[in-house]
Order: structure tokens, then C-alpha cells, then sequence
């Protein structure tokens, strides 16, 4: 085995490790030590998905798996345009381009709006991978913070404004938000647009997690707005919507038919997303709301559980989230990522433990979310109870351990 050191490009060096799963070597240890590990810390609902997809595929007729057009499949691209449309939003099958899950959409988009040094819009906490899409595309993430008192309410006009500067070059919003579970009012919609249209700045709005909403406020969409169609990207995908992360099929639909145009480009050199992915995934689409609600149900009544039983860990802060399966949960502790650790390697409650997602990376402020972890609740509701009381007599040991009683 050679020993030479090599040099890695600054680009990724600059790259942090996934929050989300950068504890999973410690994972694996503890299994190996015999422990079960509950995952709080990933969005990997435990909802079946529908059986359409494995029987679409099965159904396929075919000697040769062939490329596919770089735009997608039209079975995929009239999914996505009934299931658009069904909600009232207005797009055809050319302002859709099928992508290989959300991520690829969003890697896209930022590819194509973005030259070197450019910068991204967004309201931290934010999905800790945009840090990542961004510098992989040699964009920035400026942020602009929300802050749990005020229930993660997206700001004044003028305050962000103050972040925009000539390289700005889109706000990218998450509605419901990951990880905050926050859900954008009419009113904050009609914020960002206006800050967009004055700013002359693409708006790209991140919503696969549109359905998941269990407050009274429900859900508004940007396309509802003329002022903003020419400069919306909309990001979706069937990970979450149908409980199949693994499927790795989503979309970018967009209005702009330049920018469709400067996107397909990027689907031309990737060639095509997977036909046989694409085939199951379009026939997701036709479940019907039953599916839908007893997901939505699901998501609440576990929602509900969570908060009830973290509200009574003393000194645990937390906001009631409005929408996709996930909240900020602040601890009376200084550092997040070492008690991640510490439950992994030296903690056990009947020989379980959990796997928690420190929240610091979720912010580009420094310092901020040091003391705070991202809570995933799409697990069984056993296994919520299971978590939460693992959580409550670790934090106790822990606080003895290190003195912070």
C-alpha cells in the first residue's frame, strides 16, 4: 500500500461531512458491541410505500435497458405535470426535467445560476446539504437567520435585504422546512417575492415536503403568484411524498424556458436518470389521497407524541412544528456533537441507544446551534417513546459526567 500523500482539490476539502450521517461509524461500532440504535437522526419514514412501485416494475416488458431522453420519460414527465396541476400549478410537460432525486434538481439549478463565488439566499436552519450542493457547484450559502422564539418566521424585508449583495443570485426556501418544520405563511411568501422582484433574483423552492402540513395555515404556493413565475424553480421529488428515498427520482419545473433549456444540458451530460426508477416512480403518482392521508396522520400523531414527551426533559427547548417530520431541539448541554458520540459509545438504556443529528452544520453562523440536534420523527411511535426516554436518562447521566448538573 503506498504511503504518498496526495493532494485533494480545495473544493472538497472544503466540504463538510453530512450531519446527518457523519456519526454513522459510531453507529456501526455500537451495533458491533450488541447495541440497537434507534435513528433520530434521518429522514427515513418507516410508512410503507406503495406497492404500485414494485408492480409497475415488475410489469416492465423489455430485452434491453435502454438510455432514456435526458428530460425523463413522459410517463415520469406526465406524473409529475397531472400531479402539479391537480394543486393548480401550471406546468406543462416541457417545463419539467425528471433528475435523479431532489438533490441532483438542486445541484442543477445552483449549476446553472450560479458562476464561481455566487451566492445562495437562504434561511437559517436550512438543510445542512445545501452547503455542500453549493460548494461542489463553487457557489456560497449567504445566510439570513430565523430564530425559535419567534417560530422561525422568516424576517423583515429590510432585513434581508442587508444579505443581498451584486452576487447574489436566487433565495432557495424550504416549505415545510427542514429541519425546523416551520411552514411559510402567505404573508412571508409574498416577502420573498417581493424581495425577489426588486433584487431581480431567481426564487428556487424546495417543497417535497408540501404535503406534510398539520397546522390550520395549509399550504401556499409561490406559483400562485404571476410576479413570480418567471423566476421560479420549483424542487420536488417522490422520496418523502411516498416514502421511497431509495427511489432517487425527482424533478426541476420551472416556467423559464431559458432556464429549462440551460438545465437540460446538465440532464444531456448526465444522459438520463434511470428508466426503471422512473417507470415505478410514475406509477406512485396514482395512489389516490388515502395513501397521502394516512401518511399525513401518521406524521402527526408521531409529531404529537415527540413534543409531548421531549417538552418534559428539563431543560430541552423546542417549538411546535408545523409541517415535514422534523423539529430543533435545544439541550441543556454545550456540545451537541460530543454527546452524539458519547450515546453511541458509552451510553445504553436495555441495551438500545439512538442516533442522534447535532444541528450546528444546519447553520452558516458560527457558533450558532452548538447545543442543538435536528430530531427526525418519521419512526414507529414504540420507537419514539423507546428514543425519547433513552434521551431523557442520557442527557442526565451525561450532564453528571461532565459536570453540568
Amino acid at each position: 500500500m503506498s504511503t504518498k500523500n496526495y493532494e485533494f482539490s480545495k473544493r472538497v476539502k472544503g466540504i463538510s461531512a453530512s450531519p446527518i450521517r457523519k456519526f454513522a461509524s459510531h453507529s456501526e461500532k455500537a451495533k458491533e458491541m450488541g447495541k440497537t440504535v434507534i435513528p433520530l437522526n434521518i429522514g427515513q419514514p418507516d410508512v410503507y410505500t406503495p406497492s404500485e412501485y414494485l408492480s409497475a416494475i415488475a410489469a416492465i416488458d423489455t430485452s434491453v435497458i435502454a438510455y432514456t431522453p435526458s428530460n425523463g420519460i413522459n410517463e415520469a414527465l406526465d406524473a409529475f405535470r397531472d400531479y402539479f396541476k391537480g394543486l393548480g400549478m401550471p406546468f406543462e410537460r416541457d417545463d419539467i426535467l425528471i433528475t435523479t432525486g431532489g438533490s441532483e434538481a438542486l445541484s442543477f439549478t445552483i449549476c446553472a445560476l450560479c458562476d464561481q463565488d455566487d451566492e445562495i439566499l437562504v434561511f437559517e436552519p436550512y438543510y445542512a446539504n445545501y452547503n455542500t450542493l453549493a460548494k461542489m457547484e463553487g457557489a456560497k450559502i449567504t445566510a439570513v437567520t430565523t430564530v425559535p422564539e419567534e417560530n422561525f418566521a422568516i424576517p423583515s424585508y429590510d432585513e434581508i435585504v442587508k444579505k443581498i449583495n451584486n452576487r447574489t443570485k436566487a433565495i432557495l426556501v424550504t416549505n415545510p422546512n427542514n429541519p425546523t418544520g416551520s411552514v411559510l405563511s402567505r404573508e412571508e411568501i409574498e416577502r420573498i417575492i417581493r424581495v425577489a422582484v426588486d433584487y431581480n433574483l431567481f426564487i428556487i423552492a424546495d417543497e417535497v415536503y408540501r404535503e406534510f402540513i398539520y397546522a390550520d395555515k395549509g399550504y401556499v404556493s409561490f406559483t400562485e403568484y404571476e410576479d413570480a413565475l418567471d423566476r421560479l424553480v420549483i424542487i420536488d421529488s417522490v422520496s418523502k411524498r411516498f416514502s421511497g428515498c431509495g427511489i432517487r427520482i425527482g424533478c426541476v419545473a420551472s416556467m423559464n424556458k431559458d432556464f429549462i433549456a440551460e438545465v437540460l444540458k446538465l440532464c444531456q451530460a448526465r444522459l438520463c436518470a434511470p428508466y426503471v426508477e422512473q417507470i415505478g416512480a410514475a406509477a406512485v403518482f396514482g395512489v389516490g389521497d388515502e395513501y397521502i392521508n394516512y401518511a399525513i396522520n401518521s406524521y402527526k400523531v408521531r409529531r404529537d407524541l415527540c413534543i409531548d414527551l421531549v417538552s418534559k426533559i428539563e431543560g430541552t427547548i423546542c417549538q411546535v412544528p408545523d409541517g415535514a417530520f422534523y423539529f430543533i431541539l435545544g439541550l441543556p448541554i454545550e456540545d451537541a456533537d460530543d454527546f452524539t458520540g458519547w450515546l453511541l459509545s458509552d451510553f445504553e438504556v436495555d441495551g438500545e441507544t439512538i442516533m442522534l443529528c447535532p444541528a450546528k452544520e444546519f447553520y452558516a453562523t458560527p457558533d450558532r446551534g452548538r447545543n442543538e440536534v435536528r430530531i427526525s420523527y418519521c419512526i414507529s411511535e414504540d420507537r419514539l417513546k423507546k428514543a425519547i426516554n433513552i434521551l431523557d436518562k442520557g442527557l442526565a447521566q451525561y450532564k453528571k459526567e461532565k459536570g453540568l448538573c
